[in-house]
């Protein structure tokens, strides 16, 4: 055998469907410009769709994202002419993001023109140009898929493999080796050097387009058109990361550490001047609140390995302690602590709480444990729901939960009302917006520090083989239980905002699962969802879990069904998150990365 054979590549360059090049391009450019020009013309007769897409002459609604996403296309099928002014658009050169946008035009034309059938009862409810529409995106895919692609090769396939022997499995194999292909050997050009201001305005003007992105998504007025957001949105992300631009982002952030996290601070601090009322804003709160709780369970879960299936009960304990202490006449203790004393009694609590639970709890592991900390969490709702002064002594006021909990006051600074600071306005929920968001902070820095520390390193350890770990001098039970209490403390920082954000807790808000996030199902899944191990992962994750279901309410019904399914997605086609480590990415695609399988001290050491 010899040693320096290399390995067969995984990666190959061909069209998905074998037409010229120049035909190819011919054709996706003809089928972008006309996608773009189809949406000046009428797709329904009727206003009964919302969007009004009955105007001739100019886009609205859900066409103005097919419009984005033709014009998209449209570019990146020219960066592969080499045409001066766009080859920064796609420095890897491939033809991937082509066909990805053109993906995402096609699908959110699409969804367009079935839910008009479906909504107004039938096609016969589609004018001419709806249907022009539709061929049109339908030419664009086709003409972007005959681009050369890079794939996986047919032997990156095991023999044994379905997909590789049966006859019907022919078809999903062209197309999962599309979706999914390997590394190649084709470098990008080095980027152009930019003199440090430069960078640094890259990054303050990447931060304010997301700004703007973020806004229009929570600010969609329907859910269809909130859809139709997320279909470009989720397929434009993929098309720019296999484009290589946000690679070159991230080498940017990387570089300027300290301006990055201040664009990104002083992006989410303007929001609430996005906003004319209250109603996005307080989305934007319990979003603030959801990610704080998500990446406190990123510490139990994410870096010591330990899956706790009652972690909301921590939250709960915040929120219960700060509004026994808030003065509220509901309150049976008659006390009214200030804000930042409710803080740290609602944080001290949980912490005792965890200490307490987690002491005789964590020499169990795996399923065990898993059992153990569903219970705890179902006990607590339990017992907060008996002490009524009947079942119980009188603490919570039982199933009625603490109702009317005041508003903040810190330092005089009332956060119920609103303040006008020069040209600023700020409304009652813009302050608890701005208040969390220092919560979060807060979190953040707590979780890279400890992420980044010797016992972050210790609790990496743990998780990852636990005999191994207390062979090397490590007591893994000290550990998981400092684990344990820091995640349960950063819950109750968050429980104690939620309580006033809400003005009143119940039992029914800390269940297991539940329609109404956060609950520990819902926790969980934004780790997973988001990354286990990062810090942005479960941000994003808990944004998505909580948004999604706020924004399509037909989901009410079938929250976990759908969230079911895409976990299925995601475990089937990215198992390590959508935001991963470098670690946990080497460890589910080891061989099929490209490069070195080696961690650098940096990729280490940022989790």
């Amino acid at each position: 055998m010899n040693p320096h054979k290399t390995a067969a590549p995984t990666t190959e360059t061909t069209p998905l469907i074998p037409l010229p090049l120049a035909t190819a391009r011919i054709l996706t450019t003809t089928g972008a410009v006309l996608s773009a020009a189809s949406t000046y013309l009428s797709w329904t007769w009727t206003t009964d769709f919302p969007g009004n897409l009955t105007v001739t002459g100019y886009p609205g609604g859900l066409q103005l994202l097919t419009l984005t996403g033709a014009l998209l296309t449209l570019a990146y099928t020219l960066t592969t002419w080499n045409i001066p002014g766009l080859r920064w658009l796609n420095p890897a050169r491939s033809h991937n993001p082509t066909a990805l946008l053109a993906t995402a035009t096609l699908a959110t034309t699409w969804y367009t023109l079935i839910a008009i059938a479906v909504q107004l009862g039938g096609l016969v409810n589609l004018e001419p140009g709806g249907y022009a529409a539709a061929l049109a995106t339908l030419l664009t895919l086709l003409g972007a898929l005959a681009l050369p692609l890079d794939r996986r090769t047919t032997d990156s396939y095991p023999p044994t493999s379905p997909l590789s022997t049966t006859r019907t499995g022919a078809p999903l194999r062209a197309v999962l080796r599309t979706i999914r292909p390997g590394p190649t050997d084709r470098q990008p050009p080095p980027a152009r050097p930019l003199p440090p201001w430069a960078e640094i305005l890259v990054i303050a003007a990447t931060f304010g387009l997301a700004l703007g992105l973020v806004t229009y998504g929570i600010g969609t007025a329907y859910g269809e058109l909130f859809t139709g957001f997320l279909l470009l949105a989720g397929l434009g992300t993929a098309a720019l990361a296999r484009a290589g631009l946000i690679k070159r982002l991230t080498t940017l952030t990387t570089k300027h550490r300290t301006p990055t996290i201040t664009a990104a601070f002083a992006a989410a601090a303007l929001f609430p001047l996005t906003q004319d009322t209250d109603q996005y804003t307080l989305i934007a709160v319990n979003i603030l609140i959801f990610s704080t709780v998500a990446l406190g369970l990123n510490v139990v879960v994410g870096l010591a390995g330990l899956l706790d299936l009652g972690y909301v009960a921590f939250l709960g304990v915040g929120a219960y302690t700060a509004a026994l202490v808030s003065g509220t006449t509901a309150s049976t203790l008659d006390v009214h602590f200030p804000f930042w004393a409710a803080v740290l009694t609602g944080a001290a609590a949980s912490l005792i709480f965890g200490v307490v639970i987690g002491a005789p709890t964590l020499r169990l592991r795996g399923d065990y444990l898993a059992i153990v900390t569903l219970g705890f969490g179902e006990i607590f709702r339990i017992t907060v729901g008996n002490l009524n002064g009947e079942s119980g002594p009188s603490l919570t006021n039982g199933p009625n939960g603490i109702p009317n909990i005041p508003d903040l006051a810190l330092f005089g600074y009332d956060f119920g009302e609103t303040h006008t600071l020069g040209a600023i306005t700020l409304n009652p929920f813009a302050n608890y917006y701005l208040l969390m968001l220092l919560f979060t902070v807060l979190v953040v820095l707590v979780f890279s520090r400890a992420g980044n520390s010797r016992i972050g390193r210790a609790w990496i350890a743990i998780r990852e083989d636990e005999t191994a770990a207390t062979a090397m001098g490590i007591n893994g039970f000290r550990l998981k239980l400092l684990a344990f209490a820091l995640g349960a403390t950063l819950a109750g920082l968050a429980g104690t905002v939620q309580a006033h954000v809400a003005y009143t807790v119940v039992p029914e808000q800390y269940v297991f699962a539940g329609p109404v996030p956060p609950n520990s199902a819902f926790l969980l899944a934004a780790v997973i969802l988001g990354g286990m191990g990062t810090i942005s992962g479960p941000l994003l994750g808990a944004a998505l879990l909580y948004l999604i279901p706020a924004k399509l309410q037909f989901l009410h019904d079938y929250q976990l069904l759908a969230f079911g399914a895409a976990l299925i997605l995601l475990m089937r086609f990215r198992p390590e998150g959508l935001i991963p480590d470098r670690r946990r990415q080497l460890e589910f695609h080891e061989g099929t990365t490209g490069g070195s399988s080696t961690l650098t001290h940096a990729e280490a050491s940022t989790p």
